[in-house]
């Protein structure tokens, strides 16, 4: 019994990493297919090594590919890292950073080959490149993947002072779309201003979009709905919940101040797309019912998230040791 357990657990084990896997994989080149179709042939630079790759392209006129500068960046970088973040962190790093220089090699060559950008409006072009890109950032995030880029900066950072990854990701990446107005041009400084600004402010605009959407991504899949109910017919609502929603429900004792009389508090937490099953199985039971409704961001326990926080051995062994003392 304990085997076909094990090998169970094996199995859900496997399926899940292969689809953690195939959605890292799609989710970096998703972000590709954004970099170098709609932001690359404008010649906008933006945040992270993608940015670092499309200066070193512009600067050696597309002899140095951004796929080649990009990953030679990350592996030099782990290279410094490696003591500070960890092996799991680099070697989890190493396999993002490959498999998006990869795609961000056959794309640009492709995209680039055109000889036009596929949107001719700046902006629309600038704006779908971002969202894009921010949607496959997300999605390797959700499943546990990293590109590299200014995460291994920023985890250095963190490592060595107390200022946030998300402060210094952001004044990275802004130093290195501001870098662009030192590119190779011909013509008057007032002239490199009126060329170069504009394309310097677009890459901000497109670096701060790619991090909105990569947190809406993120916080969207852990988004969750909390329902509080009150109702007469309480044990019918939660054996029904427990037995259609399949969802846990917590009963609590409370008192209604105004009747004076004790009532029985429902709490219920699920998906944000389970809200109307919720919805329709105590309006079934009781129309009447009294019910709040409240979006949580994250759930973390059996039959949500799981909480991925790395402890200490030393406060790991502390916390055991109090565990098996109670």
């Amino acid at each position: 019994m304990t085997s076909q357990i094990n090998k169970s657990e094996i199995k859900k084990a496997i399926i899940g990493n292969l689809r953690d896997y195939a959605a890292i994989i799609f989710g970096l080149m998703l972000y590709a297919v954004g970099f170098t179709a709609f932001i690359l042939p404008h010649k906008i630079v933006i945040g992270g090594l993608s940015g670092v790759g499309t200066l070193v392209y512009f600067a050696t006129n597309g002899l140095i590919s951004v796929a080649v500068t990009q990953y030679a960046c990350n592996l030099l970088l782990l290279a410094f890292a490696f003591k500070l973040v960890g092996k799991t962190f680099v070697t989890r790093t190493i396999i993002g950073a490959t498999v998006i220089s990869f795609f961000i090699g056959i794309f640009e060559n492709f995209f680039m080959g055109l000889g036009h950008p596929l949107i001719q409006d700046v902006t629309m072009s600038a704006v779908l490149g971002a969202i894009l890109c921010g949607m496959g950032v997300g999605t390797v995030f959700i499943h546990n993947g990293s590109s590299g880029g200014t995460d291994i900066v920023a985890a250095m950072v963190s490592k060595l002072s107390n200022v946030s990854i998300g402060r210094t990701m952001i004044v990275t990446d802004m130093l290195i779309v501001t870098c662009s107005f030192f590119l190779p041009f011909e013509g008057t400084l007032q002239e490199r201003l009126e060329a170069k600004v504009p394309l310097i402010v677009y890459g901000w605009v497109v670096t701060f979009i790619i991090a909105y959407c990569t947190d809406m991504i993120i916080n969207t899949n852990r988004q969750a709905t909390q329902f509080v109910i009150f109702s007469s017919r309480w044990k019918e609502i939660a054996d029904c919940i427990n037995n259609e929603a399949h969802r846990g429900v917590t009963v609590m004792d409370g008192m209604g101040w105004y009747s004076k009389s004790e009532v029985k508090i429902l709490w219920v937490w699920c998906r944000k797309i389970e809200s109307v099953t919720i919805f329709r199985i105590v309006k079934t039971i009781d129309p009447d019912a009294f019910i709040t409704q409240g979006n949580v961001n994250g759930v973390y326990g059996k039959g949500f998230d799981t909480m991925k926080v790395k402890i200490k051995k030393k406060k790991a062994d502390a916390a055991y040791m109090e565990h098996q003392a109670k």
